[in-house]
């Protein structure tokens, strides 16, 4: 199993603040993945600029893993079935908080959204009491 890397954590948050960044200040737009995804699905109009970020996403991901010397990706030990029912449960709770991790707590919480405040402090309390549950009690 790899271990964790601080830097390259350091190098990845600073990535996608940047790149949160120059969509906001050249587009306009908010850099929110589920956002994007819901807006992809609905096939309207004047759309490229979703798939473009997010394409950008896959290769640089692909990349990262396949042809860059960098340190491997951790990988997971879950059967594909939960990996799949927590990634239907994720799209659920995105669409329910009105937008996801990234959205409110990297663009919200930049543009000092009192919405993405409470949407980030209900993340990480739910976070902490599920490790705590998952890890002290069970």
């Amino acid at each position: 199993m790899v271990e964790f890397n601080w830097i390259t954590g350091l190098l990845g948050g600073i990535l996608i603040g940047v790149s949160a960044t120059i969509l906001l200040a050249f587009d306009g737009r908010i850099a929110g993945i589920s956002g994007m995804i819901n807006g992809v699905l609905e096939f309207t109009a004047k759309q490229n600029w979703r798939w473009y970020f997010l394409g950008g996403m896959l290769i640089g991901g692909f990349l990262y893993e396949y042809l860059l010397p960098l340190p491997s990706t951790p990988q997971s030990n879950l059967n594909l079935f939960v990996m799949i029912i927590g990634g239907l449960l994720v799209g659920f709770g995105t669409r329910m908080g009105n937008g996801c991790t990234s959205g409110h707590g990297v663009c919200g919480l930049g543009r000092l959204s009192v919405r993405s405040l409470v949407a980030v402090i209900s993340f990480m309390a739910s976070a902490i009491i599920t490790v705590f549950i998952t890890h002290h009690l069970v």
